[in-house]
C-alpha cells in the first residue's frame, strides 16, 4: 500500500458448480457462461477482480475446457485451471464446479456461493434461486 490511505483489498473464495445434460463442448461452455455470470451478478464482481479461478469436472465430461467461458467473458487476467473431480462412486454425474478467488472491499459475510441446474443437490442450504428475468 501507498500512502496509507488506501484500505487493504481482501481475497475471498466464492464456489459454484452446474450441471449439463450431455458432454457437449457447447453445453459445457453454456452451462459455465451461466454459472459465472450468476456468480459475477451475485456478488457485484468485476472480471479485473479475479485473482485465480480452479474448475473441476466429473470424469464423465471431457469434451471442453470450462476456463473457455471464462476467457469468453473477458476473464483474461486471471489464472485458470481445469482439473477432474476425484471419480467418487454414486456421486452426481456431468458437473462443472469452480472455485474462484477475488479480491474486493466486501466483507466475506456477504460472499454468495452459487449452485445452478441438478448441481443444488450438492449443496441445498447454498440453492440458488434463479435470477429475476432470467
Amino acid at each position: 500500500m501507498t500512502g496509507g490511505s488506501r484500505r487493504p483489498r481482501r481475497q475471498h473464495g466464492i464456489r459454484g458448480a452446474t450441471t449439463v445434460e450431455r458432454d457437449e463442448p457447447e453445453l459445457v461452455l453454456e452451462a459455465t457462461r451461466e454459472l459465472l455470470a450468476t456468480i459475477t451478478e451475485r456478488n457485484t464482481m468485476r472480471p479485473q477482480e479475479v485473482v485465480s479461478a480452479i474448475f473441476t469436472l466429473t470424469p464423465d465430461l471431457v469434451s471442453q475446457f470450462p476456463a473457455l467461458a471464462a476467457r469468453q467473458l473477458g476473464w483474461t487476467e486471471a489464472a485458470l485451471l481445469c482439473t477432474q473431480e476425484i471419480p467418487v462412486p454414486g456421486a452426481l454425474p456431468r458437473v462443472i464446479r469452480v472455485l474462484i478467488t477475488v479480491e474486493f472491499d466486501e466483507p466475506r459475510t456477504t460472499v454468495t456461493h452459487v449452485y445452478l441446474r441438478d448441481a443444488v443437490a450438492l449443496r441445498p442450504d447454498r440453492a440458488t434461486p434463479p435470477l429475476p428475468n432470467a
